[in-house]
């Protein structure tokens, strides 16, 4: 027999929950690849319809372990949209700014994730320490380290507590201090080169024909970014990059998000210059018997892994009727992960899984 099926997961360092592919092989070579996002967590959307709107706050959370934030932001979203709920104009500043320091968590654990893959177990570990240091910030501002519910309709929870802000500089100045160690030991060394280069690779073209969004669009040359296409929040009045690359490759997906941590940096400094006064909530109805007005929304965000979208119906009860997300994990680990696998090595599985940046409960939900 010269094929050979293999399963490769759940288990798999390389892979954030459940996840597991079955692979068909001759040799050490992929002939066909199928992705199983299985059973981590599941039935989401189907579970918030027989839950309050304020009691899916923290359900929407799961949907995404490793940035629950922009989960919340894009259901507040939806929310006011269809309440048409104001939000104040300083809450939509430190919104900015929490969603930028959830940007730059999520991409620290990207990069322990795809280094520890490499075998580059040092670089692994100063990135899981710093992202550390972002709970940190989370956990002093909502109590919560990993899940934070933080984002509301009408605003936030609480405003930032005294000398918050000048933890986060000094917190972010800390971090930024070390790229160059990044650098010199990662980012600019041959053997991620060599591992990374040429792999998974995806033209332009087939980025945009199979749903790829991120990272995975932006490292074929697309300079597309919610926050610049379709702006919310603050993210209209300051300026920013969007980093890009054009080879469509592992390695460029992984400089892309390195670029977008040191981006995400700079802006929130920027957000942080220009922080207005005022207050962070509007009250909404008594949430134990609120019930929204009939209607429906879809608002989207830009995650750290490409357009979040969210749809939402009310047939103007206390609960939603119909809820349907649109996560970046779908197209990149079922369409986009089972088409580049085709040809590729059984050492490569890894890699490119992870430069696509998946993470299995954006499928399953």
């Amino acid at each position: 027999m010269k094929e050979l099926e293999l399963y490769f997961g759940p288990q798999h360092l390389g892979m954030v929950g459940n996840f597991s592919i079955t692979l068909k092989v001759e040799g050490d070579r992929i002939l066909e690849a199928t992705s199983n996002p299985g059973y981590l967590h599941r039935g989401f959307e189907k579970l918030m319809e027989y839950r309050t709107w304020i009691q899916n706050f923290p359900l929407v959370c799961r949907i995404n372990v490793v940035e629950p934030d922009h989960m919340e932001m894009v259901y507040a979203m939806a929310v006011e949209k269809l309440a048409n709920i104001e939000v104040p104009e300083r809450a939509h500043w430190i919104r900015s700014i929490y969603l930028e320091l959830a940007r730059v968590g999520s991409h620290l654990f990207g990069l322990w994730a795809y280094s520890n893959m490499l075998g580059f177990d040092t670089v692994a570990q100063w990135a899981m320490y710093h992202r550390d240091l972002i709970l940190d910030l989370f956990e002093e501002l909502t109590g919560g380290r990993v899940y934070h519910i933080y984002i509301w309709p009408g605003g936030v929870r609480r405003d930032f507590p005294d000398g918050f802000a000048d933890k986060i500089v000094k917190t972010l100045h800390s971090i930024g201090k070390c790229v160059p160690d990044y650098d010199d030991t990662f980012f600019n060394n041959p053997l991620f080169y060599e591992r990374a280069h040429d792999i998974g690779k995806i033209t332009q073209e087939e980025a945009k024909e199979w749903g790829g969004v991120g990272q995975v669009l932006r490292a074929t040359g697309v300079p597309y970014d919610i926050r610049k296409v379709e702006p919310y929040a603050a993210y209209d009045k300051v300026d920013f990059k969007i980093p890009t690359r054009k080879e469509g490759d592992a390695y460029s997906r992984v400089w892309v998000i390195r670029d977008e941590l040191i981006e995400s940096v700079y802006l929130i400094f920027k957000l942080l210059d220009k922080l207005p006064l005022g207050k962070v909530y509007n009250r909404v109805p008594n949430p134990f018997k609120w019930k929204v007005p009939k209607g429906e929304a879809y608002v989207r965000v830009e995650s750290s892994r490409g357009e979040l979208g969210l749809y939402m119906v009310s047939n103007g009860e206390d609960k939603p009727y119909r809820v349907h997300f649109r996560t970046p994990s779908y197209p990149h680990g079922l369409t986009i992960l089972e088409k580049v696998l085709k040809g590729a090595s059984i050492a490569d599985v890894g890699n490119t899984m992870i430069s696509l940046y998946v993470t299995a409960p954006e499928i399953d939900r």
